[in-house]
């Protein structure tokens, strides 16, 4: 292929704009030497001080690219204008643009523009680059009317999509498509859904979405935040680069227990539900268990309670503890907030109990410390965190039995004694030892909203809202998780992403208007907009997992590979007792044809402790996939990643080899969407090794070998 002509000129531009780059960040440090207050300096200096380098080091951060590079594109229109594109704005010293950034109006044409509609453009440009060098360049020309309007850039695209994986999601800002710029750009008011199967850059496009609305909107939603909410923690880490690449580094980044972490910092979620268990949690009739079971600690008395006071004595009888009781129910929403009303109560009713009437503050300052008084308080109405308030409640076969009847009232006496036998765990030693399970954060966070903060505890943190929410796999989300979010938001602004095809967890939604319905959407009708092109996975790759698309969600519409080409995937069948070994040899073959690529073993949960076993015997190096705690740093390993099929959703590999088809089916809620999110989690090669029958969609695309422990061929 011939050099471009104008690549020499171009890499000159290109270097004269990370000159201004590297200008910026030093005008941005020797502020801080303007900002210097001494050991006499005032008050007033040295806030002033904290807030100018709070904001240098915002700009410093802004201006921070790594290894990712600056321009990536230019736009020519018919007025004879010239734009570079690129990362962020960058200016000369006489302030004129020399790189525009990519979410600002004049750039959306590079996105958007078509034959059909060339938004006043001559020429679009894309650049191939690495660093700061310039490799290749792709021009489009509109005034030849002829180019195709599903997707553009197809040189810069393709060498995007070639490159090797580094256990890290990268941004597309160079190679946004036209329907993705299109729900990027969207406005900021209501909630947009993007629907999208694998490989569409649904992830990518909602992160650039929350990067384009902080530039866009920098006030008010700088101050009010973006919260990007993730399935686990692994994609947390698989994402956390993209939003700093683009410029932004103060969206907030965060798993559902991560919220409830925020209120209860010393919450601990490292549990995993049974299936069972997790459906049953992320059922909305736990909204009235958790209701049922503040109302079984809200109680009368069991018998009257007397105290000596001076000469006399005073009674509290089980009526009017009764009626004080019914009456903070009638008042007060939160629970804690009654406490003070109860206390008033009691007392006031201590010293109405005697002829004397002495005052109720006098009966309070005297017997606030008395045992019996103090018990009874507990009893009629303790206070309440939620963590003591669940661990009491799946510590008690009785309250669970009160709760659940309540809040599954179609239970018969047998599913209830079952129910409560599956939650029920033993309240342990101490609450700072209990541990938590991830279906158990939705309903701590019901219970906080239930009873409110503890009376005259200021430190206790109130509900964080944001002003935009993107939710990524909301469709595993459960009705319990949904109402958790849709407490976080502060007007109803959302960007919900995720595949219907793809719902895998106990309980997960079947539509999205069964997501909407828990959601504040405001008055604004939703935005469904749908990723079809999966520019990710090669057609071979993707036929094979429409098979079993096929059988798992027959009513979907499956997306379109945009890349034809690609290696044909294998399936190979081993002995049952070298299933593992084969695994890993068929990885390390992987590797090697990759030569560099990432590449994940994607296995069952039952066989990840055996293959980790297995791998480090062997001294081969890899990364084990884990849900770490949110303090633990790393991403995947760069090379061989042991993945289980639980964590696998979201991410993006060179290659993949599926472990045990048929188990993954029958070990997941819904094994077939499981597999088929297995299957499509490669961006080159897929390897598929199995020593049991093939699950249905598969068995029909391969014919027995004469040797069951030999390899099979596909088709």
């Amino acid at each position: 292929m011939s050099e471009h002509p104008e690549l020499v000129a171009e890499q000159a531009y290109i270097d004269h704009a990370y000159a201004c780059l590297d200008a910026a960040r030093s005008r941005a440090t020797k502020l801080r030497s303007m900002v210097e207050v001494g050991r006499g300096g005032t008050t007033q200096a040295r806030y002033e001080r904290d807030v100018i380098e709070e904001q240098i080091h915002t700009r410093l951060s802004q201006l921070e690219l790594g290894s990712a590079s600056l321009v990536f594109g230019r736009v020519d229109t018919v007025d004879e204008e010239v734009f570079h594109i690129g990362r962020l704005a960058v200016a000369d010293e006489h302030q004129e643009p020399v790189v525009v950034d990519w979410r600002a109006p004049v750039a959306e044409p590079f996105y958007r523009a078509t034959g059909r509609e060339a938004m006043g453009l001559i020429l679009r440009r894309h650049f191939v680059t690495r660093g700061r060098q310039l490799l290749d360049m792709e021009d489009e020309l509109f005034d030849l009317d002829r180019l195709d309007d599903t997707y553009q850039g197809h040189g810069a695209l393709v060498a995007a999509l070639e490159q090797n994986r580094s256990g890290q999601l990268r941004d597309i800002v160079a190679t946004i498509q036209g329907e993705q710029d299109k729900i990027i750009r969207d406005e900021l008011k209501g909630t947009v859904i993007v629907q999208g199967g694998p490989g569409t850059g649904k992830t990518v496009v909602a992160l650039h979405r929350a990067a384009y609305l902080l530039y866009t909107h920098r006030f008010p939603l700088e101050g009010q935040g973006v919260l990007v909410l993730g399935p686990n923690r692994l994609f947390l880490r698989y994402i956390e680069r993209v939003l700093p690449s683009l410029g932004e580094a103060g969206v907030h980044l965060s798993v559902l227990a991560d919220l409830i972490a925020d209120l209860f910092p010393d919450t601990r979620v490292r549990l995993s539900d049974a299936p069972e268990q997790a459906r049953i949690k992320g059922d909305l009739a736990m909204i009235e268990v958790v209701r049922r079971a503040v109302r079984d600690r809200q109680r009368r008395l069991r018998e009257s309670v007397v105290v000596p006071f001076g000469v006399v004595r005073l009674r509290l009888s089980i009526a009017d503890s009764a009626q004080i009781v019914s009456e903070a129910r009638r008042r007060f929403r939160n629970h804690n907030r009654a406490r003070t009303f109860v206390e008033n109560e009691v007392f006031r009713r201590l010293a109405d109990s005697h002829r004397s009437k002495p005052d109720p503050e006098v009966v309070r300052s005297r017997l606030f410390r008395d045992r019996d008084v103090k018990e009874a308080l507990e009893w009629i109405w303790p206070v309440l965190t939620p963590h003591q308030l669940l661990r009491d409640l799946f510590g008690s076969k009785a309250l669970l039995r009160s709760a659940l009847a309540a809040g599954f009232p179609q239970f018969d006496e047998i599913e209830l004694d079952s129910t409560v036998a599956e939650l029920h765990r033993e309240r342990g030693d101490s609450l700072t030892d209990y541990v938590w399970a991830d279906a158990d954060v939705a309903v701590l966070d019901e219970a906080h909203s239930r009873l409110g903060t503890l009376p005259a505890n200021k430190d206790e943190e109130e509900v964080r809202t944001y002003g935009h929410i993107v939710i990524d796999e909301a469709q595993d989300h459960s009705p319990m998780a949904l109402r958790m979010v849709a407490r976080r938001s502060l007007n109803g602004s959302f960007t919900i992403v995720g595949d219907i095809a793809q719902a895998t967890a106990p309980g997960a939604s079947s539509s999205w208007g069964e997501v909407l319905d828990l959601l504040p959407t405001g008055r604004l009708e939703p935005r469904i907009r749908d990723l079809t092109l999966s520019y990710r996975i090669p057609a071979p790759n993707l036929r094979l997992a429409l098979k079993v698309l096929a059988v798992a969600a027959p009513d979907l519409s499956p997306p379109t590979a945009v890349r034809e080409k690609g290696a044909e995937p294998t399936i190979e069948r081993v002995d049952p007792h070298r299933l593992l070994d084969g695994a890993i040899a068929a990885a390390l073959d992987e590797l090697s044809v990759l030569d560099g690529g990432s590449v994940a073993i994607i296995a069952p949960d039952s066989l990840i402790d055996e293959l980790d076993r297995r791998l480090a015997a062997s001294g081969v190096e890899y990364g084990r996939a884990t849900n770490a705690s949110r303090n633990v740093t790393g991403s995947l390993h760069p090379e061989l990643a042991l993945v289980p099929v639980t964590l696998v959703k979201g991410l993006e590999l060179d290659g993949s080899v599926v472990v045990e088809p048929g188990r993954i089916v029958a070990e997941q809620p819904q094994g077939l969407r499981a597999l088929y999110v297995a299957l499509t989690r490669s961006t080159k090669r897929l390897a598929v090794v199995h020593s049991e029958e093939l699950p249905e969609p598969l068995g029909g695309l391969v014919e027995p070998a004469s040797d069951p422990s030999g390899p099979l061929t596909l088709f």
